[in-house]
C-alpha cells in the first residue's frame, strides 16, 4: 500500500525552482553580435542569439555606437528573456570627463583631473541605474570619488584649460615611454628563453 503523501507525489506537488544564472555582461552600444564571447554565453542559456542581438541593437540605436553598456539578462524557461540595460560604467564617464583613454599605470600616478561639477553630473547620471536606486546622491558622489581615486583621476575645484592641455601632453609622452619600456622588457624576456 502506498502512503497518500509519498515521495513521488511530493515531487509532483513542489514547483520547480529556476536555478539558471543571470547573465551579466558589458556590450558596446549597437555592436551586439553573435561572435564570441557574447554568442557563446547566450547559446549556453538557450537564447536565440540573432533575435537578442537585433533587440539589443534596436534598443541602443539612440546611443553613440561603441559605448560600453552593462546588461543584465534573466532567462525564462520558455527561452524568452528580460534585458535590463544600465548606464555606462562610472570609469567610462570619469575617463571621458578627464579626457583620457587610459587610467593610471603606476600606483602614485595622476592620470587626469576633473572638477567637482563633473563628479556631480556623473553621479546624477549613475543615480538612474537600478542598483544605485536606494542610495542618496551624496552616497553616489562618495562612490564616484573612490572610483576616481582608483583610476588615478584627481578631483579639483577648477581647471585651467591651458595648464590641463600641457598636463595631458606630458601624460601622453609618459604613456608612450611606459609602452616602450614594456616592449623592451618583453623583448629581453624573449631573448632569455
Amino acid at each position: 500500500m502506498s502512503k497518500p503523501f509519498g515521495k513521488k507525489l511530493a515531487k509532483k506537488l513542489t514547483e520547480k525552482i529556476d536555478h539558471s544564472s543571470r547573465l551579466r555582461v558589458i556590450i558596446p552600444a549597437g555592436l551586439a553580435s553573435s561572435a564570441p564571447p557574447l554568442g557563446s554565453q547566450l547559446g549556453q542559456r538557450n537564447i536565440n542569439i540573432a533575435n537578442f542581438c537585433k533587440d539589443f541593437n534596436q534598443r541602443t540605436a539612440n546611443i553613440k555606437e561603441g559605448i560600453p553598456l552593462p546588461c543584465r539578462v534573466k532567462v525564462h524557461s520558455d527561452r524568452s528573456y528580460d534585458l535590463v540595460i544600465h548606464k555606462p560604467p562610472a570609469t567610462y564617464f570619469l575617463k571621458q570627463a578627464a579626457g583620457i583613454q587610459k587610467a593610471r599605470m603606476r600606483h602614485d600616478e595622476v592620470a587626469g583631473k576633473i572638477t567637482l561639477k563633473h563628479l556631480y553630473e556623473i553621479a546624477k547620471i549613475k543615480s538612474e541605474d537600478p542598483p544605485l536606486a536606494l542610495l542618496s546622491l551624496e552616497q553616489i558622489c562618495g562612490m564616484m570619488v573612490g572610483i576616481a581615486r582608483s583610476c588615478g583621476i584627481e578631483i579639483v575645484r577648477d581647471i585651467d584649460p591651458e595648464e590641463y592641455k600641457q598636463f595631458l601632453k606630458e601624460r601622453e609622452e609618459a604613456i608612450t615611454q611606459y609602452r616602450e619600456e614594456l616592449r623592451l622588457a618583453k623583448e629581453s624576456k624573449l631573448l632569455r628563453t
